[in-house]
């Protein structure tokens, strides 16, 4: 949806208000000179403890992960999280119960007050066979804050994390995965221009979205090791841009696997 960058309008009842579209976010220009709300969310079906589940996880790893891809994307864009909103289409208890474990346990890691930031439902209607989440997140940030176009001609392009879906994200070491921890650390480095997590369209697909909302090429070198195609599923993996920077320095900061893949261009 990198087409969709740059463009905005003004909301009809609230003239100060703009709208923008960039990839998937959703941005809110509060005010002239104001924060800029920054909306994301991410959804999750069929995978769960249910009978109907074709993925059988504990509801606490289905909302751990489904909090984590929309927080992630908030935070890549630099923006800080400020509120969580989960809609569980499941039952309240057992199984939306153990879902929000698995929610408030990631918003907590990001700074966030469970009690007061977390809002959402559950079905409490009809009796449900497989599960389904939404998560939807917004952050706050100033516009000179956002990490978003920042990408130029000659930075490098790596990917940190190991692309893992289905199965392999139950059965796989943490270690190799992208999380909120790692995130924060890789944003807090000043080489790194910006940050962009991997879902189900694979890494060589973000990659080249993060270039295009950048306006540059992507070059991609060849005999990467990862499989560029692959879905990396609940992000388990971040593509980012470097202004210089060291790839080890990168391994050590954030503790997972890096590879760079490729570079910009005019």
């Amino acid at each position: 949806m990198q087409g969709d960058a740059g463009r905005g309008r003004r909301g009809p009842a609230f003239p100060g208000v703009r709208l923008e579209r960039f990839r998937d976010l959703t941005l809110i220009y509060l005010e002239k000179g104001g924060p800029v709300l920054v909306v994301s969310c991410d959804s999750s079906g069929g995978v769960g403890p249910k009978e109907g589940d074709a993925v059988r996880v504990p509801g606490r790893v289905v909302g751990k992960f489904a909090a984590r891809v929309a927080l992630m994307e908030v935070m890549a864009a630099g923006a800080t999280p400020v509120s969580l909103v989960n809609n569980l289409c499941v039952e309240p208890e057992p199984t939306g119960k153990e879902i929000l474990e698995g929610v408030r346990k990631e918003a907590r890691l990001v700074g966030l007050d469970p009690d007061l930031a977390i809002t959402g439902s559950t079905e409490k209607n009809i009796p449900t066979i497989q599960t389904g989440v939404g998560i939807t997140v917004l952050g706050l940030a100033w516009a000179e804050e956002l990490r978003l176009g920042k990408s130029r001609p000659g930075h490098l392009v790596a990917c940190v994390g190991v692309p893992r879906v289905g199965e392999e994200v139950v059965v796989a070491a943490d270690a190799e995965m992208m999380d909120l921890l790692a995130l924060r650390a890789l944003m807090g480095l000043p080489y790194v221009r910006e940050a962009l997590p991997v879902g189900s369209t694979g890494i060589a697909r973000e990659a080249a979205a993060l270039a295009a909302g950048a306006r540059c090429k992507l070059n991609l070198y060849p005999g990467v090791s990862l499989d560029l195609a692959k879905s990396a599923g609940p992000a388990t993996c971040v593509v980012v841009t470097l202004e210089g920077g060291d790839d080890e320095e990168l391994r050590r900061i954030t503790g997972k696997p890096v590879e760079v893949i490729g570079y910009l261009s005019d």
